[in-house]
């Protein structure tokens, strides 16, 4: 299975995740997405997948210190061009899997998926 995380290094999910996936033996590949770009097209097909709502962390503080008029009336296109334009906007881990991708950790959930 080829196991792609994406994520930016310090964060505190990620290295949650990280540490789980290293605790169950599981070989994947980080790709920190400030530091090694994010192809729009990838973007793309995790928003067609999941939704722009699911991918934006509107929680975090990259996007709260938006002004009003960037963060009111969003949509896909304009959700997608503020994820390409500041990465850390973007809910981690998102990780790419066997065909299909999710976003956000959880061991539970990583037990059943990756651990059977």
């Amino acid at each position: 299975m080829t196991l792609i995380l994406y994520g930016i290094p310090n964060c505190d999910t990620v290295k949650k995740a990280r540490r789980w996936l290293d605790e169950q033996g599981l070989a994947y590949r980080f790709h920190d997405v400030r530091k090694d770009g994010l192809d729009p097209a990838r973007l793309q097909s995790w928003i067609d997948a999941l939704g722009w709502d699911k991918l934006l962390n509107k929680g975090g503080t990259t996007f709260r210190q938006l002004p009003d008029t960037q963060k009111d009336g969003l949509d896909a296109g304009s959700a997608k061009a503020l994820m390409l334009a500041s990465p850390a906007m973007i809910r981690r881990p998102v990780v790419e899997a066997e065909g299909a991708v999710s976003v956000g950790f959880s061991a539970a959930d990583w037990q059943a998926r990756f651990a059977a």
